[in-house]
């Protein structure tokens, strides 16, 4: 049975959202949101608790909270609130950094995380949904941050058995520096290896290496003017006949019609693949990236 296709959601874009009294939103789709409540007051409502929101409050919110956000009966709310999918974020983060969000997110009790008004998260937050804010590539880069600082000390943190230790500690050592996009290039023909693979990652090499480059290739289709047959091997496929053929059993159609339906939901980077533009400007801005003291 064909299961119906999700929409090519936004990710690392601000969105400000308006609740009239009484009235609920729930983030839903995939991956990570963060949500500031900018004026007004109310509640969050999930599976672990239900928890008063005041002004300034950030929610940290993974895909499994099925979180429910409500506002007061006495007044409306104004919410700020941008997602983050790991999945599409090759190039910029490790597999092994993309394991430990994931392993974050399938804890109950890691779902679900509210920040006080006076947090830095939310204090820069709050920066970032002024009209003062910086916008496009600048924008993205700095709520890519702030996601990562909401983790805290957190972040690149991951379990061992004690059985396998070291055998995984090395290939846990090897995903924690390799960039997803470099998985394409590599074979994994040691039955040992995989089954580690498997343990750690929760697949094959092979699918993961599959998930990974299909990742790439809508990203870019969505993102970027680049050609199909450049989207190709820039997604690891060294024709575009392959590249066509797995992509419509993948998806249903043919990556052109998949970019007309889609493109129009990212941001453009006008002919370069939006990966090779952050990639490329990221010492220009490593500065930059430093928020100002408050």
């Amino acid at each position: 049975m064909k299961t119906k296709q999700r929409l090519f959601e936004t990710h690392l874009a601000m969105r400000e959202l308006c609740l009239p009294p009484g009235k609920e939103w729930s983030p839903g789709g995939a991956g990570w949101s963060l949500v500031q409540v900018s004026i007004g007051n109310g509640y969050c409502l999930h599976a672990q608790n239900s928890t008063e929101l005041k002004t300034g409050t950030v929610l940290m919110l993974a895909q499994q909270a099925h979180a429910i956000i409500r506002a007061s009966q006495l007044g409306s709310m104004s919410l700020h609130t941008f997602k983050v999918m790991p999945a599409r974020l090759t190039g910029l983060i490790t597999l092994g950094e993309e394991i430990f969000i994931k392993l974050t997110a399938a804890q109950k009790e890691q779902t679900v995380r509210m920040l006080p008004p006076d947090s830095p998260v939310a204090l820069k937050m709050r920066e970032l949904s002024s009209g003062s804010a910086p916008s496009g590539l600048m924008l993205r880069l700095k709520l890519l941050q702030l996601f990562v600082e909401a983790f805290g000390a957190e972040f690149g943190e991951a379990v061992t058995s004690p059985e396998t230790a070291d055998a995984k500690e090395r290939l846990r050592a090897f995903l924690q520096k390799t960039p997803p996009g470099e998985l394409v290039e590599i074979n994994c023909t040691s039955r040992h290896l995989s089954r580690l693979f498997h343990e750690l990652v929760g697949m094959s090499f092979r699918d993961k290496r599959a998930e990974i480059r299909m990742a790439r290739a809508r990203e870019l289709l969505a993102t970027s003017n680049t050609k199909v047959v450049e989207v190709a091997l820039e997604s690891g496929y060294k024709s575009l006949s392959l590249f066509n053929l797995v992509f419509a059993r993948r998806f249903g159609t043919s990556p052109g019609r998949w970019r007309q339906k889609y493109s129009g939901n990212g941001v453009a980077e006008n002919g370069s693949s939006q990966k090779n533009a952050i990639v490329g400007q990221l010492p220009r801005l490593k500065k930059a990236l430093d928020f100002p003291s408050n």
